[in-house]
């Protein structure tokens, strides 16, 4: 049976990973999978539409699956994060971020990493509720809700419970913010109560970071807040080879939206040499969710097996190839 799928090919490099993603999605389901493209970002504006058409939204929403390519956020001005503006249109209140070692030659000094990273997606700071107060002082609002801590917590909880993990690490920063934080880490708390067979750790924001730089072998499936969740999950990233290498998905109760996590990279877009590996494990992600496990399953082996090869890369991995070039060794290990 097709599956409609939203696909956002997004900016600078998006259009060229996408194309890949597109050609190695459809080569691994024997085409099952029905491609809607729609705009956002830059291209959405440069079209004539707002940074995100009510279109796009609807589209996910009929659809109730979408995939992305990096979307363009200017810097002091311009619009706000369409990304932000996604998670919070559809209530996509979880992000999930699997960091995994992969074979070849990844840059990393740590091997056989597995860990997932659970974030708070829809408020905290990036509920995007400041103003200036006075000039030349701006006042930002951090959110914190019992029932979007308690649901984020469940979620990560579900999530090891189901994928088999046996360990979640609930991280704050209540020393310093004992009122949004203290509710972050009671609302955790009352969940942890409800799973009983998981293990459950509370560790500071700032310790965990530490942590995780002396030895990220000892997590498993970490939950946090959105600032503190994004800035983890960009860490965690860097200790398997990075941003190239890592998938990203946008949950929520009735839709889903997978996006490759890296930026735009405006200085190569155009020249052909972008890497969309981490685009397609996004979409290996997208294939688990929508019940294509054995097409998910060949997609990951095929990745795997062009990295223990190593001889077709892009130059963000150490080699010389194209995005084509890529592609094409990937489709030929499928």
């Amino acid at each position: 049976m097709a599956v409609k799928v939203t696909l956002i090919p997004g900016d600078g490099i998006g259009p060229e990973v996408s194309r890949a993603m597109v050609r190695v999605v459809d080569a691994v389901t024997g085409g099952t999978i029905e491609w809607e493209e729609q705009l956002a970002g830059s291209s959405a504006v440069d079209a004539g539409h707002s940074p995100l058409p009510a279109a796009t939204v609807q589209s996910i929403r009929q659809n109730r699956v979408g995939i992305k390519g990096p979307l363009l956020t200017p810097i002091g001005g311009g619009w706000r994060s369409v990304n932000v503006s996604i998670r919070q249109a559809l209530d996509l209140y979880a992000s999930l971020r699997p960091v995994a070692s992969l074979p070849g030659p990844s840059k990393s000094r740590y091997e056989d990493v597995d860990l997932v990273v659970v974030r708070e997606n829809t408020e905290g700071l990036y509920s995007g509720r400041e103003h200036e107060t006075v000039p030349g002082v701006v006042e930002a609002l951090k959110i914190v809700t019992r029932d979007a801590s308690e649901r984020i917590v469940r979620y990560a909880f579900e999530y090891a419970r189901a994928n088999g993990r046996a360990k979640v690490t609930v991280s704050h920063k209540e020393s310093i913010m004992p009122l949004s934080d203290g509710l972050f880490l009671d609302a955790a708390r009352a969940v942890a109560k409800d799973y009983p067979f998981t293990a459950v750790e509370y560790v500071g924001l700032d310790n965990l970071m530490m942590e995780l730089a002396l030895d990220p072998h000892q997590f498993d499936t970490i939950v946090l807040g959105n600032l503190d969740g994004d800035l983890v999950s960009d860490l965690c990233a860097g200790l398997v080879g990075g941003l190239g290498l890592v998938p990203g998905a946008n949950i929520g109760e009735k839709f889903a939206v997978f996006e490759a996590v890296h930026g735009t990279a405006p200085d190569i877009a155009g020249q052909g040499i972008a890497n969309p590996i981490a685009l397609i494990l996004s979409a290996e992600l997208m294939l688990l969710h929508v019940g294509e496990r054995d097409a998910a399953q060949r997609l990951r082996a095929a990745v795997e097996q062009l990295l223990m090869d190593g001889s077709v890369l892009t130059g963000d991995l150490g080699g010389t190839a194209t995005t084509e070039q890529l592609t094409e060794a990937l489709l030929e290990a499928l």
